[in-house]
């Protein structure tokens, strides 16, 4: 596939170094480079969360040197020699409790943003979104629990140990968990607030929602009162089959965009090959962002290190169904939309009838040249 840019190139440049503080400027883009003219002057890509090693490839593109804005939640910088400049904007309270979908036809400053298959789904007649990359090919969200407490093989165990298993409310996951028998409706406890404090009130007799490339370490390592292994499971293995992390664009803006996505989507392939293989530049930055905007999840050295080596250990960050990175399987998007409708039809969502991968995914931009190295077995 012929490029007019080496991919290698443009993500891994180095940019200046950029102050930590507030509204530090961000050097503009040069006009020059075979992106200018092509992309957006800064293509502004929108995560879900705060900056941490699952959402790295977005980081990567900017590099280690990248500019913080407190005020905006953002990471920003030149993206290499292309003539264009990279946003990164966090999520979480920065989208003012929106789904992503909707900040995104709300301002329409944002190229990319990370949105979930069934979120895409959920989107799909009001804010329609089309998936261009996947970044995580599994979907790092578990259920873990205390293995001195509850001894659980797999999703059918769950059940019979009658835990309350405690969640987030409105985490469409959980749905499908209790639709299908894998928790009961009575272990369901839509309580969680985002913190170990309860796990260790109680000695670990509930069970609760997490990532396995987080919590798992931070409880084993840096939770007070606790500091002892967890098992987990992770949504995925019980068929829910979602795409954590789809770097989507406005459906109706394909065609515009599609000269630029030609080039880009390459790079975002090679940006998230290139984390994994060098992580510690990245992990870094992702640290000195912790840092500087308050709030966020813990976050230390050592939880970021372990937390890519996780990833490649569960295939969280792998190939598609081939050795290809970064690529959609249609037949499991159609799963994930089949399982998801009813559910989010039942909650009162709007969902067409007839959708299929092709509305809510497309393969056309990526390279498939470009994946990550086969792990030999041990």
């Amino acid at each position: 596939m012929k490029r007019s840019i080496s991919v290698l190139t443009a993500v891994t440049g180095s940019v200046l170094l950029a102050g930590c503080g507030g509204a530090t400027s961000v050097p503009g883009p040069t006009g020059e480079g075979p992106l200018a003219g092509v992309c957006p002057a800064t293509v502004v890509i929108q995560t879900d969360w705060y900056a941490t090693p699952e959402r790295a490839a977005a980081f990567q593109l900017v590099g280690p040197d990248g500019t913080v804005d407190v005020n905006k939640g953002s990471y920003a910088g030149p993206l290499g020699d292309t003539g264009i400049n990279v946003e990164v904007r966090l999520g979480g309270p920065f989208l003012g409790g929106q789904p992503v979908p909707a900040q995104m036809y709300q301002d329409t400053d944002i190229t990319l943003g990370f949105v979930p298959t069934d979120d895409a789904v959920r989107a799909q007649e009001e804010f329609p979104v089309t998936g261009v990359f996947a970044s995580l090919d599994v979907n790092p969200q578990i259920i873990m629990w205390d293995p001195a407490t509850y001894q659980v093989g797999s999703w059918k165990d769950v059940p019979g140990t009658g835990a309350p298993v405690v969640y987030s409310e409105g985490k469409i996951f959980m749905d499908y968990l209790v639709a299908n028998g894998f928790v009961s409706k009575e272990q369901a406890d839509a309580s969680f607030d985002g913190t170990p404090s309860r796990f260790v009130a109680e000695r670990g007799k509930v069970m609760q929602q997490g990532y396995v490339s987080n919590e798992p370490y931070r409880w084993a390592h840096d939770v007070e009162g606790w500091r002892k292994p967890t098992d987990y499971l992770l949504v995925h293995e019980s068929g829910y089959e979602i795409y954590p992390h789809a770097w989507s664009v406005r459906a109706g803006e394909l065609d515009a965009l599609r000269p630029c996505l030609t080039e880009l989507v390459p790079m975002l392939q090679q940006a998230q090959a290139d984390y994994i293989a060098d992580p510690e530049p990245v992990n870094a930055a992702l640290l000195r962002i912790a840092e500087t905007i308050p709030d966020g999840p813990p976050m230390t050295a050592a939880g970021n290190t372990d937390s890519v080596k996780v990833q490649v250990a569960e295939k969280i960050v792998g190939n598609g169904p081939d050795s290809t990175l970064g690529n959609f399987d249609d037949a499991r998007v159609d799963r994930v939309i089949e399982a998801v409708t009813p559910i989010l039809r039942a909650r009162g969502d709007r969902i067409a009838d007839g959708l299929t991968a092709a509305d809510l995914v497309t393969n056309e931009f990526i390279d498939p040249s470009i994946g990550l190295p086969a792990v030999p077995k041990p």
